[in-house]
């Protein structure tokens, strides 16, 4: 299906996409810091459509084709003091999603978050439960200050201007994913050099990024809220993410009643390609059993 654009309210508009039956359970695919919908790569959300999921991915606010704001991204003083002036929260993000929903009329979503995306994914499933069928929050984290934090060696990333000449932008991101991805196991370069060439093209603004940041560290720490969570959960975390560190992935799988965390060895910050196999088994496995679930309790209900 071609790329579309969706008026979700509040002045924001999301650019997004589907894939399979649009009878079939809903799959929502959310993106991290600065990623667009493309980082969940074509062919990646088409084996996960044959699972029997309509899958729908999506630009956030402030990247690729969705509205974008106005305002400088905050400096590296305000990010160190973890004082920032945010234009908008995880909330704010999570409500977007929502109003896709409404959009899509999808009534309940098996949602599923990478990073950010799995920031924005909690925070809907915490405060919009009825909409929340199934939760994977992956390479993510809370919100908490001494949890999730980046390995010092990461702290350079934060520090680099981006390019604002093709090649040399897709060898930016070449080399960042060199950095934070997988150890040990096959990263997928091709597969990052195809993302980055698609994000250039289909974004010029590079200051996105930098307000989606102000608005993470605006949104606090999560623990108490994510308390609420009642959706089924699934926490899956790269044992060597030099990014989001692996007690991200611990701290969320306890903040969250009856959640399952599923630690990935020689797993970075990225997706490579030679584990989609297991983690596309693991969401479509986990939205089954979701669906099980809900059914055996509708049917206790009318019984």
């Amino acid at each position: 299906m071609p790329e579309l654009l969706c008026d979700v309210g509040g002045g924001i508009t999301l650019c997004y996409e589907t894939f399979g039956e649009r009878t079939d359970p809903a799959a929502l695919l959310i993106m991290g810091l600065g990623a667009q919908m493309v980082a969940w790569q074509d062919d990646f959300c088409e084996e996960l459509a044959t699972r029997g999921l309509y899958v729908v991915r999506f630009d956030n606010r402030d990247v690729g084709r969705s509205t974008h704001l106005q305002g400088p991204p905050p400096s590296l003083r305000q990010l160190l003091r973890y004082s920032v002036p945010a234009r908008y929260t995880l909330a704010d993000m999570a409500q977007d999603t929502v109003g896709l929903m409404d959009e899509l009329e999808i009534g309940s979503a098996h949602v599923i978050g990478a990073s950010m995306g799995g920031m924005i994914a909690q925070t809907l499933a915490a405060r919009h439960p009825a909409r929340v069928r199934s939760l994977v929050s992956m390479l993510s984290s809370t919100g908490g200050r001494w949890v999730g934090r980046p390995a010092l060696s990461s702290y350079p990333i934060f520090l680099h201007r981006v390019p604002t000449e093709r090649e040399a932008f897709i060898e930016h991101a070449t080399q960042l994913f060199a950095k934070i991805g997988s150890r040990g196991i096959p990263q997928d370069t091709e597969g990052v050099r195809r993302i980055a060439a698609l994000s250039f093209d289909r974004e010029l603004d590079r200051t996105g990024t930098g307000r989606q940041l102000a608005a993470i560290i605006a949104s606090g720490d999560r623990t108490a809220e994510l308390k609420r969570v009642t959706a089924p959960t699934l926490v899956i975390h790269g044992s060597v993410d030099p990014l989001v560190s692996p007690s991200g992935g611990r701290a969320t799988a306890r903040a969250i009643s009856g959640a399952r965390l599923m630690m990935i060895e020689h797993m970075g910050h990225d997706l490579p390609r030679v584990l989609w196999p297991r983690l596309i088994d693991a969401f479509a496995a986990h939205a089954a059993e979701a669906d099980q679930l809900a059914e055996s309790g509708a049917s206790l209900q009318q019984a």
